[in-house]
């Protein structure tokens, strides 16, 4: 008998955060940026949002929705082939697991004002438990409150999250973006 693919939950920075509740709206349009399997957009397509999926390759992604409230949009964002993400187009927008820094000014132009970022990355001390070591994917300390330092910031960490051997390094910002 074929054994049944388990569903990775959503991440605990959006299951947690008990107030991201008073941010969907009807109607609300979410980015999953490099989505994966897009385990954290599912989470506001079961809360009726609208949801972009955005990732390179998009044969990892496992979301339902009979709706028409997906939009699958696969662009590699880092090669200079992708468009550049429209302009205060997304309530919300989620990166997860992921760092491109020439994508920051993009990402901020795609939210609109009053709307949220949900980011959470791995930070430098990663590299001294496990992968990615590469200094392009890791996230100096700072680094990102920094970047969004004139947004309101609802929740900002920066520490080793879970338990050895499983633990990371990461930073995690939910940010909203001043209104105009």
């Amino acid at each position: 008998m074929a054994e049944k693919k388990l569903k990775a939950s959503s991440a605990e920075l959006i299951t947690q955060f008990s107030a991201l509740t008073d941010y969907l709206t009807p109607g609300c349009k979410v980015l999953d940026l490099a989505c994966g399997s897009g385990r954290n957009g599912q989470w506001f397509s079961d809360r009726g949002c609208h949801v972009s999926y955005l990732d390179q390759n998009l044969a990892r992604l496992d979301v339902t929705a009979d709706d028409g409230s997906i939009e699958l949009l696969e662009w590699d964002l880092e090669d200079g082939s992708a468009p550049h993400l429209p302009t205060e187009q997304y309530d919300i927008v989620l990166v997860f697991n992921y760092l491109h820094r020439p994508l920051f000014a993009q990402i901020k132009d795609s939210i609109k004002p009053g709307g949220l970022l949900i980011y959470e990355t791995f930070t430098e001390q990663q590299a001294q438990i496990g992968r990615p070591k590469n200094p392009n994917f890791l996230l100096k300390t700072g680094e990102l409150k920094a970047l969004f330092a004139n947004w309101g910031i609802l929740h900002y960490a920066e520490d080793r999250l879970g338990e050895l051997p499983s633990a990371s390094y990461k930073a995690q910002l939910i940010a909203q973006k001043p209104q105009v």
